[in-house]
């Protein structure tokens, strides 16, 4: 049933006010970044650390990049084939993917650029005011939100204007490259982070008994910039593709609706929303300044934050009532911003050393290791369940404001509403996450340069551990609601075909039923991915973690004069940095060639249907996976700074080891494992959704010879075969996953031979 999308004159101004708005964020994040960087630096020694923390960061991001970029390549050209003989489409869709490519990447590389450079000067003005030094690291991060939201909403409009109703079709390739480049800088960065984190905390505190960020501790540079990659440049692009999936999947459902009119406002509501973010972010970031100089700064950052959520509600209110006459869109969207604040104070209670599950965790410690970890895992799965519930509520009161009689496109059009509400203030919340590793850096180069203005700064690293906590708890909501706006385009992908509205009897012939075997064993594959994919990331942390304790151990043994603190002796930091960014770039493509042809072969041999259930396995599994990760590895990080303020016995102490065990368990959970399941799960159902069409075309339906029965959609003998190729390209990648390289043989060898002869 094709539709021909009218343009009003107030279409037409809206689209071109939406590109302005765009616009608008971008110049104020180029305001803000030669703000911050005319701020001064400090002494001699804070400009020679930070220049070894951005040199250090630079150099991965570019060796990650030139890894990238064949991957990305070979994706063009499968998506310029992928339209069906559409050249029009292909070759949208093929130029669109790599526009966001650039854009998440991009996005990621600016905001990390200015974090790298934002630190030596928060630590700069810590020295002299805790509000200052707040305001900078603020703003500094409030450089990647405002890129997160405007090079999204700019991409998406320009497509929009040019492509029309066909746009859903392209926008689809758009997000899919800042989905893909978002699972890489995840992976790649969670890997490059946590190893360097593992090694120098197992080395220096317990084994060596040192500070944290003590400078003769080899693997401290790559601590500092693994803050960087992974928190910085990681968390960027995966909001940014959360932003962009949001609006793909509304406009795909819009598009669903067999009303043109209707179909024609609800496309534009999303675009009209995420305008209306923009600004609400410029404002929100403007307000956070502390009231007096010993202000808690999380309190301005707090009051930023709901300022713009409610100014975004009024915005809301004005364009559902005034354009769509609809109020129904006003409440869907509305919810959003409340599962925001309600993960964000779900995630708080779980981290905050505060409330009861840190505390528990820290009177653990005092028992030993065992305990630590049980207890943290314990409080991570309860913290799940009721993450996952809130998220329930969200999609119920989706079904409340449409009605129960609604059709399930249109409740589920109102559950991407929520997705769109819930990072309508992403400029903020990038600010905020930014905003931690920033300041965890403003605190390694206080203390190893020697620095005055420690009390401040270990203030800002405090509040940054919440607002990344939460935040990362607001990103896997993003995610699951994202996905699930992608599922509920599944079907309507199924039944319809390019740039045409869907005819509700042909949506009506499409069902995926659980009672099915085949949509079961999608569906239990699908549940099992999130974790042989976490299986993957763990234990390349864990292997690239490997080498790094041994090299610090080396340069402790070997370097004379530097266990004792000699003047003028320094450690061999460049290489823990090349160590952490070999290992995480060969770690890289593993994962990312599971996440982009698993959906392809439980396709090609399953059907759509049991694609279908391999999405839904996927979204609900790992939602649950990835709270769990992320909640118990950040109360075990706070638990050990609990311990570290004086509780337990304090530093040194027994309970202080066995707190850091359970926080070094918990830095791949947390910064690693658990933040890329994120973007995989939305890249999967990308994937999902750009290969349905393929799969139907392809198949055939079969009259079963004894009951007569139809059953639709069965692969034809050339998707099988080619599903027979791809898997045995993902069981080789596994193969290699698991394979020790000849450095760790090698480096094993010399300690086998060390421990024989008694050294």
């Amino acid at each position: 049933m094709e539709t021909s999308m009218q343009f009003g004159s107030f279409e037409q101004f809206a689209l071109y006010a939406v590109l302005v708005c765009g616009l608008v964020g971008l110049v104020y994040a180029l305001i803000l970044r030669k703000q911050t960087l005319a701020m001064p630096q400090g002494t001699d020694k804070m400009k020679q650390i930070a220049a070894q923390i951005q040199e250090g960061a630079y150099a991965y991001l570019r060796r990650q990049f030139k890894t990238i970029l064949g991957v990305c390549v070979l994706v063009f050209i499968a998506l310029f084939l992928s339209a069906g003989g559409n050249w029009a489409i292909a070759a949208g869709r093929a130029v669109a993917f790599i526009l966001g490519c650039f854009a998440s990447g991009f996005t990621g590389y600016m905001g990390m650029t200015l974090a790298v450079q934002g630190n030596v000067r928060c630590a700069n003005a810590a020295r002299t005011s805790l509000s200052d030094a707040m305001r900078i690291a603020f703003r500094s991060g409030a450089v990647t939100g405002m890129f997160t939201v405007t090079m999204g909403l700019v991409g998406a409009t320009i497509i929009f204007m040019v492509y029309k109703e066909l746009a859903t079709e392209v926008l689809l390739g758009f997000g899919f490259g800042g989905s893909l480049l978002a699972l890489f800088m995840r992976v790649g960065g969670g890997i490059y982070t946590k190893a360097a984190d593992v090694g120098a905390d197992l080395v220096g505190k317990v084994e060596a008994g040192i500070p944290e960020d003590d400078p003769r501790n080899a693997a401290v540079i790559a601590d500092q910039v693994g803050d960087n990659v992974g928190d910085c440049a990681g968390m960027a692009a995966d909001i940014f593709e959360s932003y962009e999936v949001t609006l793909v999947a509304s406009m795909i459902l819009a598009l669903a609706h067999p009303d043109p009119k209707i179909a024609m406002v609800w496309i534009m509501f999303p675009l009209i929303v995420r305008a209306i973010g923009v600004i609400t972010s410029i404002i929100g970031i403007s307000l956070v300044k502390s009231k007096t100089d010993d202000e808690n700064p999380i309190k301005p950052i707090t009051r930023g934050f709901f300022y713009s959520a409610i100014l975004s509600m009024v915005g809301f209110f004005i364009v559902a009532q005034a354009y769509a006459h609809d109020l129904r869109l006003f409440w869907a969207t509305v919810s959003g911003l409340v599962l925001a604040v309600g993960m964000y104070k779900l995630t708080e209670y779980y981290t905050n050393n505060q409330f009861p599950p840190v505390k528990a965790i820290s009177r653990s410690a005092q028992t030993g290791s065992a305990t630590t970890i049980l207890t943290g895992f314990a409080e991570g799965l309860e913290s799940s369940v009721y993450s996952l519930l809130v998220i329930c509520a969200c999609i119920f009161f989706s079904m409340l404001v449409f009605g129960r009689e609604a059709s399930a496109v249109d409740i589920l059009y109102g559950v991407s509403l929520c997705g769109l509400g819930m990072l309508t203030t992403t400029g903020v919340i990038i600010s905020m996450d930014t905003y931690g590793p920033i300041a965890d850096n403003a605190q390694g180069i206080t203390e190893m340069s020697g620095a005055e203005g420690g009390p401040n700064v270990e203030i800002l690293d405090a509040v940054g551990n919440t607002t990344k906590a939460a935040t990362k708890g607001i990103a896997i909501a993003s995610a699951v609601i994202a996905s699930i706006s992608l599922y509920g385009s599944f079907l309507s992908k199924i039944a319809g075909g390019e740039g045409e509205a869907i005819d509700p009897a042909a949506l009506a012939k499409f069902h995926i039923m659980l009672d099915q075997p085949v949509i079961f064993i999608g569906l239990l594959i699908g549940g099992a991915m999130p974790f042989l994919f976490s299986a993957m990331t763990i234990r390349a942390v864990s292997r690239a973690a490997f080498y790094i304790i041994n090299e610090v151990r080396r340069q402790f043994r070997e370097i004379p004069g530097l266990m004792e603190g000699r003047e003028g002796v320094m450690p061999e930091s460049g290489k823990v940095v090349d160590i952490c960014t070999a290992s995480a770039i060969k770690e890289l493509i593993g994962p990312g060639i599971l996440a982009v042809l698993s959906p392809i072969i439980v396709g090609f041999w399953l059907g759509w249907e049991g694609l279908g259930g391999f999405l839904a396995g996927i979204i609900v599994v790992g939602q649950l996976l990835a709270v769990l990760m992320c909640n118990a590895g950040g109360a075990w990080d706070n638990g050990k700074k609990m311990i570290e303020d004086g509780h337990y016995g304090g530093k040194g102490s027994e309970a202080h080891k066995a707190a850091v065990v359970g926080d070094t368990v918990g830095d791949p959970f947390k910064d690693t494992a658990g933040p890329a399941l994120n973007p995989l799960i939305k890249v999967m159902n990308l994937v999902g959704l750009l290969i349905a069409p393929v799969i139907v075309k392809f198949s055939h339906d079969v009259v079963s010879e004894t009951s007569g029965v139809v059953e639709k959609g069965q692969p034809g003998v050339g998707l099988i075969i080619a599903g027979i190729v791809l898997a045995v390209i993902v069981a080789i990648s596994l193969i290699i996953s698991k394979r020790e390289s000849k450095e760790a043989l090698a480096v094993q060898q010399r300690l086998d031979e060390a421990a024989a002869s008694g050294k």
